[in-house]
């Protein structure tokens, strides 16, 4: 096993792995946390956690798009502002730590500044966003879209299961939609989004360290294949007479996971299958599987996707299947900021931890604010790599190494 220095804990840590506890009481489910965007839930989230950076020494306020600020003045009235956080809002019967671990440790590096009467050459906005997830409404990273810049106002005419638009909830919530597209900070004053966030995913874990430097945040390409053959009975249709569409999607399953030993740095998942009719003694007639393509380089996962295509073609024409293939979603990596990772790096070496770089398979309010402004993010080890789940675990010594990596991070960025 790699030995990693042994990290000490500190009184900061030791605050926020206990608001992380009291954050995780903000729920709608008893016995589970489920915390979805502008419910109830929602607002009693925002109301601790405002208290907190309040007693941080930052001002605060809730954005029209429910994204609650808090600002925590630099050297100058006019210094540039960089943003950090994450969300607050969940999946259902999530954990505790994704998202929220980010705008904890956020506040706390501010307290830190703020008990040294501690100004520095920019402003410090944590920013606690609130639709990261896109569990309630059929839209998503609503507030990260909104302070980038790019949100669509089509969007507020989205509806959840029970009827109530984005722009009936926010107005309930005491915002105002039609406010939101006027959310978009300039450019040219928003020195950079840092993130903490716990992995999901097991890297750090193996390596045996607390953080680890992400370089970017994978793009991402979604499909549904569908496959038509014929259907037949499996006793009496012979082996070469089938036009099996369950065949054809197994091997074209196969091809999936084999192109990613070949193109580089890629993943590749089938995450849905199904067979129709579905039963023991029938030749699927039809098959429909999904495909999800993952990379931090988008020349590799646009040129993966061709090969596949291609190679689904061919598999599909051989067995005399018909073949279609639908796009669901494509994303473009959203890459780290070079100067954010080396002053990062800096900040980890600053601890005696190894610096470690990975890429983010999952999506961040990053890929948002991406549009915006560089970004950066540091990821904190997550026992088992688990997440959206009650399994979510992080060590107190861990997310003390976050928080002196951060503190030290903003000690060392300059204001240009």
């Amino acid at each position: 096993m790699k030995l990693a220095l042994a990290t000490p804990v500190i009184p900061g840590g030791i605050r926020a792995m206990t608001r992380l506890d009291q954050l995780a009481t903000c729920s709608s489910d008893d016995g589970a946390l489920t915390r979805l965007y502008l419910t109830p839930a929602h607002a009693d989230a925002v109301a601790l956690v405002r208290g907190w950076m309040e007693e941080a020494g930052m001002a605060t306020h809730l954005d029209a798009a429910a994204t609650l600020i808090g600002r925590y003045p630099g050297v100058h009235p006019d210094a540039p502002v960089l943003l950090l956080g994450s969300h607050i809002d969940t999946v259902r019967n999530a954990g505790r730590y994704d998202g929220s671990l980010g705008v904890i440790v956020a506040i706390e590096a501010v307290a830190a500044l703020h008990r040294r009467g501690e100004k520095l050459p920019f402003a410090i906005e944590v920013v606690a966003f609130g639709d990261e997830e896109g569990v309630r409404f059929p839209v998503t990273l609503t507030g990260s879209r909104a302070l980038a810049g790019t949100f669509q106002p089509g969007n507020l005419d989205a509806t959840d299961k029970a009827g109530v638009s984005l722009r009936q909830a926010l107005s309930d919530f005491g915002c105002d939609p039609d406010a939101v597209r006027t959310l978009g900070r300039e450019a040219g004053r928003t020195l950079g989004y840092v993130e903490i966030h716990i992995e999901q995913g097991p890297v750090l874990e193996a390596e045996n360290l607390p953080v680890g430097i992400v370089t970017a945040i994978n793009g991402a390409s979604c499909f549904k294949v569908t496959l038509t053959g014929k259907a037949g009975h499996a006793g009496t249709v012979p082996m070469g007479l089938r036009l099996d569409a369950g065949a054809a999607a197994a091997e074209m399953m196969l091809a999936t996971e084999l192109i990613t030993a070949t193109a580089g740095d890629l993943v590749a998942t089938v995450g849905a299958c199904e067979f129709l009719p579905g039963a023991v003694d029938a030749i699927p007639g039809s098959a429909h599987f999904t495909v999800d393509i993952r990379s931090p380089d988008d020349r590799i996962r646009n040129e993966a996707v061709a090969t596949l295509t291609a190679r689904f073609e061919t598999i599909a024409a051989r067995r005399g299947v018909k073949l279609a293939i639908e796009q669901s979603h494509d994303q473009p990596a959203a890459r780290c900021d070079q100067r954010l990772i080396a002053t990062l790096e800096a900040a980890v070496a600053s601890t005696g931890l190894k610096r470690l770089r990975l890429a983010s398979g999952a999506s961040h309010d990053g890929l948002a604010m991406a549009g915006l402004c560089p970004i950066a993010m540091l990821f904190v080890r997550c026992k088992g790599g688990f997440s959206h789940s009650p399994a979510e675990s992080v060590r107190i010594e861990d997310v003390s190494a976050a928080l002196e990596v951060l503190i030290g991070f903003l000690r060392r960025l300059p204001a240009a």
